[in-house]
């Protein structure tokens, strides 16, 4: 089968198509989405589990091949998406069954593809770890994302009030129409202050923030008494200095986790918790991930460099079978 390689340049080679384990399966390749993680992991900064696909790919769509002995709820020729270990950039790749999801009702392969590893780091950050609750303000940075359109449709799902902060007054358009009550132009506006302004002075409950760096010290003097810091990535600097003092005058929380890292229990955890919550939400037509572009299996340097621009508004996805 053909997977793309990373190491030194990007190119397709050929190697043996993967066996599942008992609890595995294996999908043929449909579409595989590309999250900036690829791009760390490429440049060497983001290396896989040792047991993992030395090959970039986390999340998947297509049809189950092969399963395990010890699968029972899936079958050859199930639809599915995955959240994968690594491996996604191929035309087949094995995942845990517990990492599987059924393609929403109504929805297209090509949009499935960009559901596990989105979602599910979306949820295990702002629902689980940031405690995102009704009636809160949540400050999420990077709105026009992947991640950040996932990320403002579940806070208003929440029944949070949602800022957020995007690169041009088009990306800023675009979150207000997915439900973002404020956006913020970085590149005209200084969103501490924006903030102070529209909250009179009292901040918001939550940041989600995936930039770090410049943002840290802006992020926690916008944050009320009691606030949280959820860090997701580092698009800028993980290294800076604070005045700690602030957090303890302000009572905040900072937290923040990978998906990659947990366990596949973990994950499996995760999993069944969007299927029970999300899942249904997404057959209503109603969260759907927003597809910013498609590119050819073999074009995957050109989607890297979409992502690398952050020109792109919502989901880079490839495209890896031929119909």
């Amino acid at each position: 089968m053909r997977v793309i390689a990373h190491q030194p340049t990007l190119e397709i080679i050929d190697i043996p198509t993967p066996v599942p384990q008992p609890d595995e399966v294996c999908i043929q390749v449909h579409y595989a989405g590309v999250n900036r993680p690829d791009l760390l992991q490429r440049a060497g900064a983001y290396p896989p589990p040792p047991d993992a696909s030395p090959y970039m790919g986390l999340e998947v769509s297509g049809v189950i091949s092969a399963v395990g002995s010890q699968v029972k709820q899936l079958k050859p020729g199930d639809r599915v998406c995955a959240l994968t270990p690594g491996g996604g950039y191929a035309e087949a790749v094995v995942a845990p069954a517990g990492h599987c999801f059924p393609v929403p009702e109504g929805l297209s392969l090509q949009q499935a593809a960009v559901l596990p590893e989105t979602y599910m780091t979306v949820w295990a950050n702002l629902i689980e770890r940031g405690k995102l609750a009704s009636g809160e303000r949540v400050l999420i940075h990077g709105g026009s994302s992947g991640i950040g359109i996932t990320a403002i449709q579940l806070a208003k799902w929440r029944g949070a009030t949602v800022f957020t902060t995007v690169g041009s007054d088009e990306k800023a358009a675009a979150c207000r129409s997915l439900g973002a009550d404020h956006a913020l132009n970085y590149r005209t506006q200084d969103f501490q202050e924006e903030i102070k302004k529209i909250t009179d002075g009292h901040g918001v409950h939550l940041v989600f923030d995936m930039v770090g760096g410049s943002y840290m010290e802006k992020n926690i003097r916008s944050l009320a008494i009691e606030g949280r810091l959820v860090q997701v990535g580092f698009m800028q600097t993980s290294r800076v200095e604070l005045d700690w003092r602030f957090f303890m005058m302000r009572r905040l929380t900072m937290t923040g986790s990978t998906l990659r890292a947990r366990s596949i229990e973990e994950k499996t955890r995760i999993a069944l918790t969007l299927r029970h919550h999300i899942w249904p939400e997404l057959s209503r037509n109603r969260l759907l991930p927003v597809i910013a572009a498609e590119f050819p299996f073999e074009q995957v340097a050109q989607a890297h460099a979409l992502m690398e621009s952050s020109a792109h508004i919502g989901k880079i996805v490839l495209k890896v079978t031929h119909d």
